[in-house]
């Protein structure tokens, strides 16, 4: 009877084998199942609330940036501005004095008055605003009445500009005119100073509206204060 349950034993052990290792399997092949169920379930979470599509926005965002400094970096017109300016050492483009140009607003070339690139002695070019600008001096009864040209050594790109935005500039010359006194008047160089500031108002105009301002001369062909 002894012998008989022995030799039993092993044979129960045998059977008992290959279930325990289809239970494992199965075991494993359920986690396997739930971790993919997950997976998808995430994934498909994800691109309904548009993550993926919002991480490749941000790229392109980024992207585009870039491209836009590089673009802002780019080479000037030969003259010894890094950005297109009228190469009076303006690192950011503009008129020389500081203001920088639109990106992408295309600097003028100065005219030569020989074609010899060796001749460095630019074309004179002027324009008379049309009209006298007529002010109040403040804080006082006296009236300051002008009339401008400008000057600048590019080509006719400039005057043109000046032309189609003249309305506005005689309004920023307004402006600046009536903040001057009667004290300002006894500075021997008030006019001087006066013709410098109002260059930097029709540059700073012609930069906001064009891209570029290139005024390098105001003169007075006509100042009166009475």
């Amino acid at each position: 009877m002894l012998a008989e349950e022995a030799a039993a034993a092993p044979e129960e052990q045998a059977e008992g084998a290959p279930s325990k290792k289809k239970a494992i399997i199965k075991i494993v092949l359920m986690v396997v199942a739930v971790l993919f169920i997950i997976g998808a379930s995430v994934g498909g979470t994800l691109l309904a609330t548009g993550f993926f599509s919002k991480k490749e926005q941000a790229k392109e965002a980024v992207d585009a940036q870039l491209e836009k400094l590089d673009g802002e970096h780019g080479g000037g017109d030969g003259h010894g501005d890094a950005k297109g300016g009228d190469g009076h050492g303006d690192a950011k483009g503009g008129d020389g004095h500081g203001a920088p140009a639109k990106p992408g607003a295309e600097a003028p070339a100065k005219e030569l008055v020989s074609p010899d690139a060796d001749n460095q002695r630019w074309k004179f070019n002027y324009y008379s605003l049309e009209k006298p600008m007529l002010s109040n001096l403040s804080g006082s009864r006296k009236v300051m009445q002008v009339t401008l040209t400008i000057m600048t050594h590019y080509d006719d790109r400039v005057v043109k500009n000046v032309k189609t935005h003249e309305l506005a500039l005689r309004a920023g010359i307004l402006d600046l005119m009536r903040t001057k006194t009667e004290a300002d008047l006894k500075d021997p160089d008030f006019r001087k100073q006066l013709a410098e500031e109002i260059r930097v108002v029709i540059n700073s105009l012609l930069e906001k509206y064009e891209g570029f301002g290139g005024i390098e001369e105001v003169m007075f062909s006509e100042f009166v204060v009475q």
